[in-house]
């Protein structure tokens, strides 16, 4: 006979994944349509010089800006996750990215209003990286905190989906815009539309989360009256070494990404002559695998030591950018999409388990604080000026080789980082089975 209770836990485990990956996966559309465009079109349309590459340059610093104004959204809403709890705090993070990306949407050209069409940009921007840091730590809550913690790493990769699934639905977009329409209308008002179309996705990621209770481990939290008056005091005060070795496993997956979803559509097209199609297509095929490996990678951290398999894919990371950009120089469609389908499996095997392994490094009441802090101070250092670094190296030394060695230099901190972490608490684990006697029992 099936028990009420467990039928009840598991719609609202099965809610809790989905309502995670649907609003992670709503926030880094927005976060990637802005990504591509700055990578093919903002340079042209907000920072026109003459100069391509200054163009550029100027386009990836507001993409950058996306990334420092993360910690501010990790310690305003991380604080309030820990305070008030997680659902009602991804609701205002929802509504912060997604009002911001369709404001972007209208607005005026640098041709139309000059240099103000800059600084709106970069204060749009901005807010997209506020809501974007208060949301990965809570979505990663929400749906880790719903289930077994032994299996941690598979619930919490669900918020680890929204950033591939977000950048193929984007690219997608931006790819079919770019298809149907002439290069004229496309960069007049189709790029438009992708970042309009945030306003339908955010209703729709609003009626997903509005559904939801909140997370049994909060619950019980304010049940015993422990929520933290301070929680960003406590985390530097009490768990500092958590907080260091969060960023520093943070960083390396992160420059990776930025390596292989935005500066290799700028090196595609600038260094080999390819359409910026091809480019986006590239992206798009290796982010569709990811869509199965990220969750597979997340599992296979529940059963092998998170913290081993970890280490293997910041050595592969390190490793592949030397075989990938001398098998992509022919130029061949079929040869580059392979290498990108590896490349991203390799952020897959980091990402996946990713989230598990920084939330364990924080106790249960600074959680949200403590994981959305490092999340958003790793990118900072991490993916926030990776494209700047990567299109200064290739430009300074005229070679991939410089680029390669950066995130080789990346996957050392994080090796770093790795040595610091812990493995998750067994008294986890006592709490969780007790309790699910306790809801068996009655």
């Amino acid at each position: 006979m099936t028990n009420p209770v467990e039928t009840a836990d598991r719609r609202s485990l099965r809610r809790a994944f989905v309502a995670s990956l649907s609003g992670t996966t709503l926030e880094y559309y927005d976060f990637a349509a802005y990504s591509v465009a700055a990578a093919t079109l903002f340079g042209k349309l907000f920072f026109p010089s003459g100069d391509d590459l200054a163009g550029t340059m100027a386009a990836f610093s507001t993409y950058a800006v996306g990334y420092l104004s993360r910690p501010l959204g990790g310690f305003v809403f991380g604080r309030l996750g820990d305070v008030l709890g997680r659902k009602q705090v991804l609701v205002l993070t929802l509504l912060l990215t997604g009002i911001a990306t369709f404001l972007i949407g209208l607005l005026p050209t640098h041709a139309m209003i000059g240099g103000y069409a800059a600084v709106l940009l970069v204060i749009l921007r901005f807010a997209q990286g506020v809501g974007v840091g208060g949301e990965w730590g809570g979505a990663v809550l929400l749906s880790s905190e719903f289930g077994d913690p032994r299996r941690r790493g598979f619930w919490a990769s669900a918020a680890q989906i929204g950033p591939p699934a977000g950048n193929l639905l984007a690219n997608g977009v931006l790819a079919l815009l770019a298809l149907v329409l002439s290069t004229a209308q496309f960069e007049s008002w189709g790029w438009r539309v992708a970042f309009l179309l945030s306003g339908v996705l955010v209703l729709f990621g609003l009626w997903l989360r509005m559904k939801l209770e909140e997370t049994p481990v909060f619950k019980k939290i304010a049940e015993r009256g422990e929520q933290p008056k301070a929680p960003v005091t406590e985390v530097f005060r009490n768990e500092p070494r958590a907080l260091l070795a969060g960023v520093l496993i943070r960083i390396c997956p992160d420059v990776l990404y930025s390596l292989f979803t935005v500066f290799v559509l700028t090196y595609l097209t600038t260094e080999l002559d390819m359409p910026a199609s091809a480019g986006l297509a590239v992206v798009m095929i290796g982010s569709a695998f990811q869509l199965f490996l990220i969750p597979a990678s997340g599992a296979l951290s529940d059963r092998i030591n998170r913290r081993t398999m970890y280490l293997v894919g910041t050595i592969a990371a390190a490793i592949w950018p030397f075989v990938f950009f001398p098998m992509i120089s022919g130029g061949s469609f079929i040869v580059i999409a392979l290498g990108m389908v590896i490349a991203l499996g390799i952020h897959a095997m980091l990402y996946g388990p990713q989230a598990a392994l920084l939330t364990e490094q924080f106790s249960p009441r600074l959680r949200y604080t403590g994981s959305s802090l490092a999340y958003t101070l790793a990118g900072v250092v991490g993916g926030a000026v990776a494209p700047l670094v990567f299109t200064a190296l290739l430009a300074g030394f005229g070679t991939w080789v410089a680029v390669a060695i950066y995130l080789a230099a990346t996957a050392v901190l994080t090796t770093i980082g790795l040595l610091l972490a812990r493995n998750p608490d067994a008294d986890e684990f006592a709490v969780y089975e007790s309790s699910e006697s306790a809801a068996v029992s009655r």
